[in-house]
């Protein structure tokens, strides 16, 4: 497996009927997933102002062998199965870090 950090942007639009139940079940699953798993260096979300049922996710991992076993965990597991219905349209996108800094 390659050793490279692997940085992803997902975007999602949610169902305006189910966007206050969507909104707390990720936010579950990235504190979950950045408190329980040493390869989740960042994940990130945030909502389009205007649009607040479109919501943007950059997920960085320390590999791509963090990012698969990050799929297979309890907390993922249950953020995708409880939130399936409510997600109208998603794409992931591979993108290549220019920058990416934070504060400890």
């Amino acid at each position: 497996m390659s050793r490279k950090p692997v940085v992803r942007m997902a975007e999602l639009e949610i169902d305006p009927d189910t966007l206050e139940t969507y909104r707390a079940l990720l936010t579950e699953e990235i504190e979950a997933s950045v408190a329980l798993e040493d390869g989740v260096l960042s994940l990130s979300a945030v909502s389009i102002r205007d649009n607040p049922n479109w919501i943007r996710i950059l997920e960085v991992y320390a590999d791509q062998e963090a990012y698969e076993a990050h799929l297979r965990t309890p907390h993922f597991l249950k953020y995708k199965n409880q939130t399936a219905h409510m997600v109208t349209s998603l794409t992931l996108i591979e993108v290549d870090p220019i920058a990416m800094r934070a504060k400890p």
